[in-house]
C-alpha cells in the first residue's frame, strides 16, 4: 500500500504543483497564447486516458501496467524539466498525464484485487487523504520552488523522480499479485471510438470560452464529433468480444449511480478547489503559499472523514450513509462559501472549507468502493476505471462550465459598478485584469470595485455547485446497500441459467448409469466404487455396501425425479433400467 499511495501522491502534486510556477514559466519560455494548455494538456490526457489503462491492465496484468505508468510519468516530468520552449513543454505535460491517468487509475483497481471490499473501507480513507494533501502540497511545493533562487521552476517537474522511483522500487519488491488468466484481445475500435468521443469533449470543455467563443463554428465541430464517436462506441463494444467498457456495466444500477455521483462530485470539487484560491490571493490579498495555507482545515478535515469512515465501513460493513451525508455537507460546504465576502475572517474561511473537505471525505472513495462492491469480479478493472473517469470528466465540466460563468459575472458586474459610481474609464468598462499583486495596486476606487466583482462572481461559481452537489446527493439516496463482501466471499454473479428438458433428462441417465456401474461392481475395489460411497454418512458397513445404498436411495430417486421434471409423467424412462 505505501508503494501505491506514493506513486499517486508524486503523480497527483505533478497536476498541481505548475499552478504557481505558470507565470514564471511564461515568462522565460514566453507563449503567453499557450498558457492555458501547460495546465489543460495533462487533465485531457489524464481524463481520456483512464478507462483504457483498467482494460489494458486485464490484458497485461496490473502490476506490469502500473510499473508501465510510473515509468512514463517519470520520463514525462524529466522531459518537461527539461524543455526550452512552450511546445516541448505542453507535448511533455501531454505525455504525463497520460502516466498520471494510468497511476490514479490503476491504484484503485489494484487495491480492489488485493483487499476485499469489508476491509477496504479503512484504505479508502487513506486514498482521499492523499488526493486531498496532493491538491494543497501541489501550489505550496510549486510557490517554494520558484521562490528559491538556486532551485527554479525546473525542479517543480524533477523533484517528483525521486519519489517516484522509491515508489516503483518498493512496488517491485513488495507487490505481489495472484497470476490470473485473461483474455489477450484488445479492443482497439472501442479505445479508438472512446478515446476520440473524451478528447472532443475535453477539448470543447477546455478551449471553449478561451480560444474560440462559445458560439461558434469550433463548438459545433467539436459537439458534433463528440456524439459521432461515442455512438460509434456504443456500437463497438456491444459487438466487442472484450470490450473496454462492458455494455453490461450501464446495466448494473450501482456503476450507474455512482458514475453519476462522482460526475456531480468532480464538477463540485474541481470547481471549488480551483477558483478558491482567486479568492485568497484577490479578494482576500494572500500569497500562493499563505492562500495554500488557508486550504489546510480542509485537508484536515478529509482526512479524519476519510480515516474514520473507513474504519467505522470496516467494523459494521455499513457504508451508504457515508456518501448520502457527505453530498449533503458538501452543498452546504458550497454554500457557505457563497456567502464569503470581502471583510470575511479567515477563522471563518477556515470553517467553511472544512465543511467543504469533511463532506468530500466522507465521499468520494465510498462511492469507488460501491461501485467495486457492486460489480463483478471480471469487470473490476472497468468499474474502477469507468467512475474514475466520470469524476474527472466532472471536474473538467465544473472548471470549464464555473469558469464561463465567473468571467461573465465579473464583466457584467465591473461594468454596472463602474456605471453606478460614475467612473468613466479610457477603454470604456473593460478594465485589464492582470496579476493578483497587479490588482492590488490599481487606484482604490477600481479596486473596491473589481474586488467586489469578484466577490459576487465567486458567489455565484459556488451558489452553482449547490444543486450540482444536490444532484449527487439524490443519486446516492437511490444506491442499494450492497452488503460488503469479505476476503472469502465470491463477488455476485449472474443468475444460473436454467437446466434444458434435454440437459434434464441426460444427467438423469448418467445418475441411472452410475447406480448400475455400481450395483455390478459385486463389492470388488474401484476408483467409483469409492467416490459413490464417500456420499454416504461414515459408519461401519463395508464400502461397497454404503456405496449401493447411495445408488438406491440417492442416485436412483434423483435419477427419476430429474427425468419426470422433463418428460410427460405417465412415461417412466427408467422403469427398466438402462441396457448396455
Amino acid at each position: 500500500m505505501s508503494g501505491l499511495m506514493l506513486a499517486m501522491l508524486t503523480s497527483m502534486i505533478s497536476t498541481s504543483v505548475v499552478g504557481t510556477a505558470l507565470p514564471t514559466i511564461v515568462g522565460e519560455l514566453g507563449g503567453q497564447d499557450q498558457y492555458s494548455w501547460v495546465a489543460s494538456a495533462t487533465m485531457l490526457t489524464m481524463t481520456v486516458s483512464t478507462p483504457l489503462w483498467g482494460k489494458l491492465s486485464d490484458v497485461f496484468g496490473r502490476k506490469l501496467l502500473f510499473q508501465s505508468a510510473l515509468g512514463l510519468f517519470v520520463a514525462a516530468s524529466l522531459v518537461a524539466g527539461l524543455s526550452q520552449n512552450m511546445g516541448q513543454l505542453i507535448a511533455a505535460r501531454a505525455v504525463q498525464g497520460l502516466g498520471v491517468g494510468g497511476l490514479s487509475a490503476l491504484a484503485q483497481v489494484i487495491l480492489g484485487d488485493i483487499v476485499s471490499p469489508r476491509e477496504r473501507g479503512r484504505y479508502s480513507g487513506y486514498m482521499g487523504a492523499v488526493f486531498g494533501i496532493s491538491t494543497v502540497a501541489g501550489p505550496l511545493l510549486g510557490g517554494f520552488l520558484v521562490d528559491t533562487d538556486w532551485l527554479g521552476w525546473r525542479w517543480c517537474f524533477y523533484v517528483v523522480v525521486p519519489f517516484a522511483l522509491v515508489s516503483f522500487i518498493v512496488i517491485q519488491k513488495v507487490l505481489k499479485l495472484p497470476k490470473i488468466t485473461r483474455s489477450t484481445s484488445i479492443d482497439i475500435w472501442g479505445a479508438t471510438t472512446i478515446t476520440a468521443s473524451a478528447s472532443a469533449l475535453m477539448l470543447l470543455l477546455t478551449l471553449g470560452g478561451v480560444e474560440f467563443e462559445w458560439n461558434s463554428i469550433w463548438t459545433y465541430f467539436l459537439a458534433a464529433l463528440s456524439l459521432l464517436m461515442l455512438a460509434l462506441a456504443v456500437l463497438s463494444e456491444r459487438t466487442a468480444r472484450n470490450p473496454i467498457l462492458p455494455p453490461r456495466l450501464f446495466r448494473n444500477r450501482t456503476f450507474v449511480l455512482t458514475g453519476l455521483a462522482s460526475l456531480f462530485v468532480g464538477m463540485a470539487m474541481f470547481g471549488a478547489m480551483i477558483y478558491l484560491p482567486q479568492y485568497l490571493q484577490i479578494v482576500k490579498g494572500l500569497s500562493p503559499t499563505e492562500s495554500g495555507l488557508m486550504t489546510l482545515p480542509m485537508v484536515l478535515a478529509l482526512f479524519l472523514a476519510g480515516v474514520i469512515s473507513g474504519k467505522i465501513v470496516t467494523q459494521t460493513g455499513r457504508w451508504k450513509i457515508f456518501p448520502v451525508m457527505g453530498l449533503l455537507i458538501v452543498a452546504v460546504g458550497l454554500f457557505l462559501l457563497s456567502r464569503l465576502h470581502v471583510d470575511s475572517s479567515e477563522w471563518l474561511i477556515g470553517f467553511d472549507v472544512a465543511v467543504l473537505g469533511t463532506g468530500l471525505g466522507l465521499s468520494m472513495q465510498m462511492l469507488i468502493l460501491a461501485a467495486q462492491n457492486g460489480s463483478e469480479l471480471r469487470d473490476m478493472a472497468s468499474t474502477t476505471s469507468g467512475v474514475s473517469f466520470f469524476r474527472s470528466l466532472g471536474g473538467a465540466v465544473g472548471v470549464a462550465a464555473f469558469g464561463a460563468i465567473l468571467t461573465n459575472r465579473l464583466k457584467d458586474e465591473i461594468a454596472d459598478m463602474l456605471r453606478a459610481a460614475h467612473i468613466a474609464l479610457p477603454g470604456g468598462s473593460n478594465v485589464k485584469l492582470g496579476s493578483p499583486s497587479a490588482i492590488q495596486q490599481l487606484p482604490a476606487p477600481i479596486k473596491n470595485i473589481v474586488l467586489e466583482a469578484f466577490t459576487r462572481g465567486l458567489e455565484t461559481v459556488f451558489m452553482v455547485g449547490v444543486p450540482i452537489a444536490l444532484l449527487g446527493f439524490v443519486a446516492t439516496i437511490f444506491l442499494k446497500e450492497l452488503p460488503l463482501r469479505g476476503a472469502s466471499t465470491p463477488a455476485p454473479a449472474p443468475a444460473a441459467t436454467p437446466l434444458s428438458k434435454d440437459d434434464l433428462v441426460l444427467a438423469g441417465l448418467l445418475l441411472e448409469l452410475i447406480a448400475q456401474r455400481v450395483e455390478r461392481t459385486n463389492g470388488q475395489p474401484s476408483a467409483l466404487l469409492t467416490a459413490v460411497a464417500k456420499m454416504a454418512p461414515p459408519d461401519d458397513r463395508p464400502e461397497g455396501e454404503r456405496a449401493r445404498s447411495v445408488a438406491k436411495n440417492v442416485l436412483r430417486p434423483t435419477s427419476r425425479a430429474l427425468i419426470a421434471q422433463a418428460a410427460p409423467p405417465q412415461k417412466d424412462l427408467v422403469s427398466g433400467g438402462i441396457s448396455q
